[in-house]
């Protein structure tokens, strides 16, 4: 597919590798000569110059483009500048919504503004934390079959039921029908067989239906005790979005914030929210605000390197609660080897939205990918397929289908029904299928087999 995205900042890059990545053709549209250098390194097309108007589009070819998508710092000048696409040409549109007050109204008027997605980088993100506080035994949770099928990511402690079982023996502990997906040992990342042998320490995914979730985590002996106070360091908009769906559920949220403008207008938005207007790297203040006593610390500062320390500081002196960190730069692989419970990449996470929803756009012109999710830090990837049409796919026994090496299919759904299958069960059509994968470019059941 032709893409147009306007506006390089980290969002904008993050998104055009990723979609480079996917094997689309890219083009990005900026002003700023310096940040259209450092991306015209990879495939990805750069074009400088004003992406809200008509001329610069133009010469991006925006006639011909498929979707354009506008992700500058500026709500109104993405609003504005998708109009203008959509005047020119472009098919479809995507508008990076930031601010609070905007949202629901754009939302409302989403066809009115002719918009195909409205994206709200902090406001997913914060979905993304809500969830991740509301099972605080997962480190990750993806969700597929329209939210009936859930992929949780868990760390193994030395006294799980599972350390030192083989994924084959591991069926009587999951009466519930559950299967394991991945397993991530150091660096590397498996998909496993039933002679893989789990270790402590390992970080496994596990597939299983939605409401099994809290079954799951007893059977694993996971603490999985519902959070009642938590504690965000940083009010960014991520820690407003976050503080509001919290609250709602009448979980009790503390903020501490550093500029205190920032404090009064929290305090004018969240009337169930504590706000606290302080520096969230002074121990003294932590701890007299009740960080060992919190059963959720979400760091949401301006830095990694800030957000990164206070975590740890937040492990050593609470090691019971669930913390979670956010991480703009994943290029470095250290991340990977601090003692961090879970970590969120707000800019990665709005590529892989966005790349969800450009996969559902081509499911009408030839893919049959219905959702997509980067698993075991981009080594793997979790496709739900929708069977089509007849192939050598269909109705065949599992256990008599010559599948990819380091592939498995973990999940079947028909007519509303979740099928954690064995080898006797089949694939029909119009089933959704959930394949495990470390091959890249699936793009339709029949790219399974060998």
């Amino acid at each position: 597919m032709n893409i147009i995205i306007v506006g390089c900042g980290r969002v904008g890059r993050t998104i055009a590798y990723q979609l480079d990545k996917e094997g689309h053709s890219v083009t990005v549209i900026d002003t700023n000569r310096e940040v259209l250098e450092r991306i015209s390194a990879t495939n990805v097309m750069a074009h400088r110059g004003n992406g809200a108007t008509f001329a610069t589009l133009r010469d991006a070819g925006v006639e011909n483009c498929d979707l354009l998508i506008a992700v500058t710092a500026s709500d109104e000048l993405n609003l504005y500048t998708c109009l203008i696409a959509k005047n020119a040409g472009a098919p479809k549109t995507i508008a990076r919504v930031r601010n609070p007050q905007y949202t629901n109204d754009v939302m409302k008027l989403k066809d009115e503004l002719m918009l195909s997605l409205v994206i709200n980088p902090e406001q997913t993100c914060a979905r993304e934390l809500s969830r991740l506080i509301k099972f605080p035994g997962a480190l990750e949770i993806e969700s597929f079959a329209k939210g009936m099928v859930d992929l949780i990511k868990v760390k193994i402690k030395e006294n799980s039921v599972l350390a030192d079982k083989k994924v084959m023996d591991c069926s009587n502990i999951f009466k519930d029908g559950l299967r394991i997906c991945t397993a991530e040992r150091g660096k590397e990342c498996f998909i496993p067989n039933g002679d893989f042998e789990i270790k402590a320490g390992d970080v496994i995914s596990i597939i299983s239906e939605s409401n099994a979730a809290a079954k799951l985590f007893k059977n694993l002996g996971v603490i999985n005790a519902k959070s009642r106070h938590v504690l965000i360091l940083g009010g960014s908009k991520i820690a407003y979005y976050l503080a509001k769906s919290l609250s709602e559920t009448g979980i009790k949220v503390k903020i501490i914030e550093t500029n205190r403008e920032r404090c009064e207008q929290l305090s004018d938005l969240l009337d169930d929210a504590v706000i606290i207007h302080g520096n969230a790297m002074n121990q003294e203040l932590l701890m007299s605000e009740g960080i060992e006593h919190a059963d959720a610390i979400v760091a949401l500062m301006d830095t990694d390197e800030e957000n990164i320390i206070i975590s740890l500081f937040a492990k050593d002196v609470n090691p019971d609660a669930k913390i979670i960190t956010e991480i703009d730069n994943i290029s470095f692989s250290i991340i990977d080897s601090l003692p961090l419970d879970s970590v969120i990449h707000p800019k990665h996470l709005t590529g892989q939205y966005i790349i969800q929803y450009v996969r559902a756009m081509q499911n009408s012109v030839g893919s049959n990918i219905e959702t997509l999710h980067a698993i075991c830090n981009d080594q793997a990837e979790a496709l739900e397929f929708r069977a089509k049409e007849e192939s050598m796919a269909i109705g065949v026994p599992l256990s008599m289908l010559s599948l990819k090496n380091e592939l498995q299919i973990a999940c079947i759904t028909r007519n509303g029904k979740i099928i954690i299958p064995s080898g006797k069960d089949t694939i029909e059509l119009d089933d959704t299928v959930i394949v495990v994968t470390k091959h890249r470019g699936l793009f339709d059941l029949k790219d399974i087999l060998k």
